[in-house]
């Protein structure tokens, strides 16, 4: 659309560009014009900087305040004189300028620079909607995921006569790979594991869905701690064939005596906290579950006295790397914790903290823990 109160200007303006393919508009003022270009849209508007009633610059800063984005950010080229404010028009808004008297080879030259980048605004302005639809359809997802996993994390930990049971669940985005539990079995005593699945995310979330099926079915087969482990590797590498795989520990546990058998598969040792004499570890003594076939299975038997306790956990208790510091071992998470400590929950406040300060209280890792202790 070209736009001139001149009409010799306009004219020829007219005839140079119909003769290179344009299809052209002309009117002789700023108010029609920008009354034309909410009717029509044109791509490209050629305004001459000096008319009456309206000059360019004026209705340029009326154009660029439409909340219409087509014509807002309409590509303007700005016809100017000599002597003319070139600075003022680019000021106002115009894309670009060309002085008078036109060249006809300069002019279709500006007018192609302006409709490469216009339709380049255009294809990212594209891609935007498409990426805050695909981060809204994203958010959607893991919000739904999150609900679900939340719905498998235990929210009430049973009641064991003698026995506290403390819990920490911190996913470092909605959705994590901890996942923990506890089952009943025969003979009143009970199944304690914790899994931590490889990855983040979605994919995590879903492994550690699996995670809770494999441990309640293995629950309804086996009936010791290494059998079940192994249940659960040889159900989990069929059905992955080692591309998936998670780390484990379990603890059966007999409440009336204390007696209880730990299995490792690839997870943090266990932390086993004997009243007013320290803290010990033990380590796991088979591979992560479902990525060696036919793997076996050791138990190691133990005796909770009045005051005693086990952790499971998982490595996000390690913390991170930091300047000049290290990732916490074990065997310092261990040394850490108070063997006088009054309750289950007194125990793992303390070992959260631990995390918090070797992390710098940002974990990279999800956080997860479970203490169970014999009541004095």
């Amino acid at each position: 659309m070209i736009v001139d109160d001149d009409h010799g200007s306009r004219a020829l303006l007219m005839r140079m560009l119909s003769s290179a393919g344009y299809s052209c508009r002309e009117t002789d003022n700023a108010i029609d014009a920008l009354k034309l270009v909410r009717q029509e849209k044109p791509d490209v508007l050629l305004l001459d900087f000096k008319m009456p009633e309206m000059d360019g610059t004026e209705a340029l800063r009326q154009l660029r305040a439409d909340p219409n984005p087509e014509i807002g950010q309409l590509p303007v080229i700005m016809l100017t004189g000599h002597g003319e404010s070139e600075v003022q028009c680019l000021e106002a808004g115009a894309d670009d300028f060309v002085v008078k008297p036109i060249k006809i080879e300069v002019l279709r030259a500006r007018i192609d620079s302006q409709l490469r980048v216009h339709s380049l605004r255009l294809q990212l302005q594209q891609q935007n909607k498409d990426l805050e639809a695909w981060r809204r359809n994203h958010e959607r997802d893991l919000s739904a995921a999150r609900a679900t996993q939340q719905s498998l994390i235990p929210q009430k930990a049973p009641q064991i006569s003698g026995w506290e049971i403390a819990t920490c669940y911190r996913p470092v985005i909605e959705v994590g790979g901890d996942i923990y539990g506890w089952l009943p079995l025969r003979n009143d005593r009970w199944l304690f594991w914790i899994a931590d699945a490889t990855g983040h995310g979605a994919s995590a979330a879903l492994l550690t869905t699996l995670a809770k099926l494999l441990f309640h079915y293995g629950r309804e087969q086996q009936d010791d701690a290494a059998t079940i482990m192994e249940a659960i590797n040889n159900d989990l590498r069929g059905i992955f064939g080692g591309r998936s795989f998670m780390s484990a520990m379990c603890v059966t546990l007999d409440p009336r005596t204390g007696r209880s058998s730990v299995v490792g598969a690839g997870h943090p040792p266990l932390l086993v906290t004997r009243f007013g004499r320290g803290t010990e570890a033990i380590p796991s003594s088979s591979p992560p579950l479902g990525l060696v076939e036919q793997s076996q299975f050791e138990a190691t038997d133990l005796e909770l006295n009045p005051g005693d306790a086990f952790t499971l956990y998982t490595d996000g208790l390690f913390g991170t790397a930091v300047t000049g510091r290290f990732r916490s071992t074990p065997t310092q998470l261990a040394g850490m914790l108070n063997p006088f400590a009054a309750s289950a929950e007194a125990l793992l406040e303390l070992l959260l903290k631990t995390a918090a300060r070797d992390s710098g209280d940002s974990p990279a890792d999800d956080v997860t823990a479970v203490v169970v202790r014999r009541s004095n």
